[in-house]
């Protein structure tokens, strides 16, 4: 399974921030997004994983074949982390929440509430859901927020060997993940602002700083 972006155009609040974004992502293959705060890295990944509209380019992919996280968890409180696990099998059609248990470390947690969970916790939680959902190309937001070493180091696993096994990884991160992947800096698609050489003034001010 393959994804392509085509001359991608994305957009936040109305304006353009990045554009003529083209990659293609195979199987077996990670590209790491880089590039300052406020460029769109965010904005790029919702765009790819079909959450909002791109203003311009296209993002193929065949199927339902996209599993994306971000910083929030989408866990339900009341029900335990088993649980939680065999919802999003359910939805997703897979058979078994056993092997995201195990390789999540969330074993000694399995019959603990989510909303009795720490922080790191729930985001190991969260990212477990990933391997319930059967789906080939994950697309990541930051996905180590709130994890611990030991718990990034665990989560480098699975995302490599979501890899060996033929996976694709899309991926925005600060941290080392020990991965063999690309990287593409996204400075260069930067969008301009009308009548300028480049962003700045208004949009700066609006847009700068902790926007990702």
């Amino acid at each position: 399974m393959e994804l392509h972006v085509d001359q991608l155009a994305v957009a936040r609040g109305g304006i353009t921030v990045l554009e003529g974004v083209s990659f293609a992502l195979s199987a077996g293959r990670g590209l790491v997004l880089r590039g300052p705060n406020g460029i769109g890295k965010t904005t790029l990944l919702r765009t790819v994983a079909g959450l909002q509209p791109a203003v311009a380019g296209a993002v193929s992919v065949g199927g339902e074949a996209i599993a994306y996280a971000a910083h929030a968890d989408g866990l339900k409180a009341t029900l335990t982390v088993t649980e939680n696990l065999a919802f999003w099998a359910a939805v997703y059609g897979t058979a078994t929440v056993e092997e995201a248990v195990l390789r999540m470390n969330l074993a000694e947690l399995r019959d603990r509430q989510a909303a009795n969970l720490s922080a790191g916790q729930k985001r190991r939680l969260g990212l477990a859901r990933l391997l319930v959902t059967g789906r080939p190309i994950w697309v990541l937001d930051e996905p180590t927020v709130s994890l611990d070493t030991a718990s990034v180091a665990l989560f480098g696993d699975v995302v490599r060997g979501h890899l060996a096994g033929g996976g694709s990884v899309l991926i925005a991160t600060h941290i080392d993940l020990g991965l063999e992947a690309e990287v593409l800096e996204l400075g260069p698609f930067k969008a301009r602002a009308p009548g300028e050489g480049g962003t700045g003034g208004a949009f700066d001010a609006v847009f700068g700083g902790d926007f990702a």
